[in-house]
């Protein structure tokens, strides 16, 4: 099979409704927090990119049996401090930043040296920024070029540490908050906002967290657990992977979509802020609460009349995920959209800044970055007509999926390579756009 995405044509009108796979976010969490609790736990739609799966096949070489089927996935926990495993052991977290920075925190009692390593583009990420405040519990760590490979062993007495995560890290955020449930003491964390999933899982789970919710900042305490109970889950949907739907829609002539079941926690819908401020049509229909999150039906339609932005920075952590989509808005927007404060952006999979820049100037949409900012002036008219190519990306998939987004939207004859990127978060997406073709 062709590793080459060829599109040629812009989507046709439709009226749909679909359903996306479960949050990758919650998938990585529920296998974590699964291979510590003292029973079998069961999760349903989980999300089987290879994200997850090296989570799964990471707790696998913990000590932790797993069964998986395409109906559930069955974890049986080995307890809080359960893992057993041999010397020299290598977990491979692949593409995943937080299946990497995670598990350290859950090593923080490890016995023997475990060396972590990852891809090409996962190696090229910060992995300082977790070191540090583990390294204060007493793990040691030995790393070069503050990145991927590393080594990690843990201390038969971890020390609580005071924390501030200032960068609005929900990885290394959720990585002190795994250690501290290992840790005799109380551990405080001051942290910039960001995804609050591991959070609302410690309150569901009934684990020793208090949280103080400031205007910027979060501070959390958390004391050692005594045993974590099971947790049977159905994994909501990727509001990350319904992002791409929702532009698609908005940006098409004469389209409606429904997405089901989507998960639209406080932390993670700065994109249907944005947009909606960008005069983007978005409904929640049948809102809930389900294990402290809340999930929703997203009812989209076309958007005739899109707004420039100028973003304001307290969104950017709720839509870190998502702003590759959101520069396809501005794109078709009247007016200049400025969008700040962005360089977290350039420590993902890809430069996404700079990505995100370079495709809309093949688009022909000129744009100016500055201090890790981005101006775009937006062309309401903006059809393509020229060849586009897209490829030497470093394989992220958020970078294939946008412009895919973009070729579907604005026409133009498009090579997008490496279409295997997908595999990392959504392995179905492009199973999805022919569903909304029938």
């Amino acid at each position: 099979m062709s590793n080459l995405q060829v599109i040629k044509k812009k989507i046709k009108p439709y009226d749909k409704k679909i359903f996306v796979s479960g949050d990758k976010s919650l998938s990585i969490r529920w296998v974590l927090f699964s291979s510590l609790t003292n029973g079998k736990s069961k999760a349903f739609n989980l999300l089987y990119s290879e994200d997850v799966i090296a989570a799964i096949n990471a707790v696998k070489k913990l000590g932790v049996k797993i069964q998986t089927s395409e109906k559930f996935c069955l974890i049986n926990g080995v307890g809080l401090n359960g893992y057993k495993y041999k010397k020299n052991l290598v977990i491979n977290a692949k593409n995943s930043g937080t299946l990497g920075r995670l598990i350290m925190g859950l090593l923080i009692d490890a016995k023997k040296d475990i060396k972590i390593i990852g891809d090409k583009s996962l190696s090229k990420r910060d992995f300082y920024r977790i070191a540090e405040p583990l390294r204060k519990f007493g793990a040691k760590i030995s790393l070069k070029r503050n990145s991927l490979p590393l080594k990690i062993r843990g201390t038969d007495n971890p020390r609580p540490i005071k924390y501030f995560e200032n960068r609005g890290s929900a990885q290394c955020k959720s990585s002190v908050i795994f250690a501290a449930l290992k840790t005799h003491g109380k551990t405080i964390i001051k942290a910039k906002k960001s995804r609050n999933h591991t959070e609302l899982l410690c309150k569901h789970l009934g684990l020793p967290i208090k949280i103080k919710k400031l205007k910027n900042y979060d501070y959390i305490e958390i004391k050692k657990a005594n045993k974590i109970n099971v947790l049977n889950y159905n994994i909501p949907a990727d509001i990350s992977s319904s992002a791409f739907f929702i532009v698609l829609t908005a940006l098409s002539e004469n389209s409606k979509l429904l997405i089901k079941n989507v998960n639209i926690n406080s932390t993670r819908i700065g994109i249907i802020t944005i947009l909606k401020r960008m005069g983007v049509k978005i409904k929640f229909i049948n809102k809930r609460d389900y294990y402290g999150e809340v999930i929703s039906d997203i009812f989209v339609s076309s958007s005739k009349k899109l707004k420039s932005i100028n973003c304001p920075t307290y969104l950017n952590s709720g839509a870190i995920d998502e702003f590759l989509v959101i520069f396809l808005v501005a794109a078709k927007a009247k007016g200049i959209s400025y969008f700040k404060d962005l360089a977290e952006l350039n420590k993902k999979e890809s430069p996404r800044l700079i990505w995100g820049s370079k495709i809309l100037n093949m688009m022909g949409i000129k744009t100016k970055i500055t201090k890790n900012s981005l101006k775009i002036f937006g062309n309401p008219n903006l059809i393509i007509n020229n060849k586009i190519v897209i490829k030497n990306y470093l394989k992220d998939h958020r970078v294939f999926m946008t412009s895919v987004i973009a070729a579907l939207s604005f026409g133009g004859e498009w090579k997008i390579y490496d279409k295997d990127s997908i595999k990392t978060s959504f392995p179905t997406f492009l199973k999805k756009i022919k569903e909304l073709q029938k």
